[in-house]
């Protein structure tokens, strides 16, 4: 039993909710239950076939709940039916179906048989085939209304094949009247009762539609011990008078149903279309019952995942695109997220996310500059990124001296370029890397404040790293202070 939503709106759709309707597939054949507008176009894309339609069942006569019927039976027309159709609903769907037939001048290929409900039922069991019955209760809406419960018959249980050939039992017939709960009689005489060889009855799924109700007693008997109930949950518990009102439920009444019917699962739908975010209500219903599903549309529900996966394959999905997506990740194939093997921020390539300012190139490569020429992302020709009196840029900069933050003279600084030398190892003058002589990147003996005394900085100094026990040693001992790859980038 796989049970689809096909359209979780309520009263008025939205972009991306449409009309009520409940699609139940079971052993081939569709039960839907109600059909609000673009109902069989929603089947389409749900993956169901709407030749395998047995039975359709309206709750009440809210247009949003049937606008939908005469075109799926104009289509059934279309496509040639033969088979019988059965229509439950309230007292006087028979004359809006044969009205409408009759206006547009169709003649049916197939035969409906219509299952009408009075007003003064207490309950009543509008289908009682072999397998499954359903019955309807009213409920209590602003009309008449009527919720439905589809029961599967409890399944005979397993015969125990050993036992059943050491007393002789091999036709298929005698299984099958020992499966049926009746005795065998074997050719010696002698009696075999079902009970000794059969297992115990399994109870089959159900499945309760309760939908445009306040809370009342026939909900609950509906949902009771059900595998799955679809309940409506139009209002939050802010807008219960409003609910009350309009003779509806909230995501709280829905929950307490499902408490006291003792249901498997609570499936919400009929969603008031003021609600874009309807995770709300479905915190609000876990709060009281849990496990409670929102319903989506055209995502099938399961009785039985392992053997039912895999039969009803939705053909479309529906986004709304006016919804911002997700702030950017690193996720491969995630909507707004970057790809670094493809698309995406590529500082190699140039290319990448327009958001982003290109680089301008001046002439060297990205990182080894010897005469002028862009740094990381060059940009001018003189001055660095903070303040530079003279010489040239340091972060993102280009040709000249100057180091990231404050650099009066020297040479080029971080990822920068400079006047002689690499970005590792500088001569003369020119910046490099935590450098040595000249500008560095975060200065150095000779571009300290002249203020301070130019004292040693722990960054940009010839003096750190030296051995102090050794006045002539002019080598730093990298030994003590290894670099490492967060040292060469800067990780900003």
């Amino acid at each position: 039993m796989i049970v689809v939503p096909l359209g979780i709106a309520s009263a008025t759709p939205t972009a991306i909710r449409h009309l009520p309707s409940v699609a139940l597939w079971r052993e081939g054949s569709v039960f839907l239950f109600d059909c609000g507008e673009n109902a069989q176009m929603r089947m389409l894309q749900a993956g169901l076939k709407r030749s395998k339609i047995d039975s359709i069942f309206i709750s009440h006569f809210d247009v949003d709940h049937y606008s939908g019927l005469m075109g799926l039976l104009s289509t059934l027309q279309l496509q040639r039916r033969e088979k019988d159709l059965n229509l439950v609903g309230p007292k006087g769907i028979k004359d809006y179906v044969e009205w409408n037939l009759k206006f547009s001048g169709v003649e049916l290929s197939f035969t409906i048989h219509f299952i009408e409900i009075e007003e003064d039922i207490v309950e009543q069991r509008v289908l009682d085939e072999e397998e499954y019955y359903v019955e309807a209760r009213p409920l209590k809406h602003k009309k008449f209304c009527l919720g439905y419960r589809f029961q599967e018959k409890d399944k005979s249980g397993k015969v125990d094949a050993e036992k059943a050939a050491t007393f002789g039992i091999t036709e298929d017939d005698q299984f099958k009247e020992l499966k049926a709960g009746n005795t065998v009689t074997l050719t010696d005489g002698t009696e075999v009762e079902a009970y000794e060889i059969v297992g115990h009855p399994r109870p089959g799924d159900s499945f309760a539609y309760v939908t445009d109700t306040e809370y009342c007693p026939n909900a609950v008997k509906l949902g009771m011990n059900t595998n799955i109930l679809y309940h409506e949950a139009t209002f939050n518990a802010q807008l219960a008078d409003k609910a009350r009102e309009t003779g509806h439920s909230t995501s709280l009444d829905a929950a307490r149903v499902a408490t006291e019917a003792q249901t498997k699962l609570l499936v919400i739908g009929h969603f008031s279309a003021r609600y874009t975010n309807l995770h709300l209500l479905l915190k609000e219903a876990r709060e009281a019952f849990y496990p409670t599903w929102l319903a989506n549309e055209l995502r099938p529900i399961f009785t039985d995942p392992t053997h039912e996966r895999g039969i009803v394959d939705p053909k479309v999905e529906i986004r709304d695109l006016t919804k911002k997506e997700s702030s950017p990740g690193y996720g491969r194939g995630r909507p707004g997220g970057r790809d670094h093997r493809g698309g995406g921020r590529d500082h190699r390539s140039g290319g990448g996310n327009r958001n982003f300012r290109p680089r301008k190139q001046h002439g060297g490569s990205r990182y080894d500059n010897d005469r002028g020429g862009g740094g990381y992302r060059g940009s001018s020709d003189r001055g660095s990124r903070y303040d530079n009196d003279r010489g040239g840029g340091g972060y993102r900069g280009s040709s000249g001296g100057g180091g990231r933050y404050d650099n009066d003279r020297g040479g080029g600084g971080y990822r920068g370029s400079s006047d002689r030398g690499s970005r590792y190892d500088n001569d003369r003058g020119g910046g490099g890397y935590r450098g040595s002589s000249g500008g560095g990147y975060r200065s150095d003996s000779q571009n300290q404040d002249r203020n301070s005394g130019g004292g040693d900085s722990r960054y940009g100094s010839n003096n750190y790293n030296r051995d102090s026990n050794k006045p002539d040693d002019k080598m730093p001992n990298r030994s003590t202070s290894p670099r490492t790859s967060h040292d060469d980038f800067d990780r900003f």
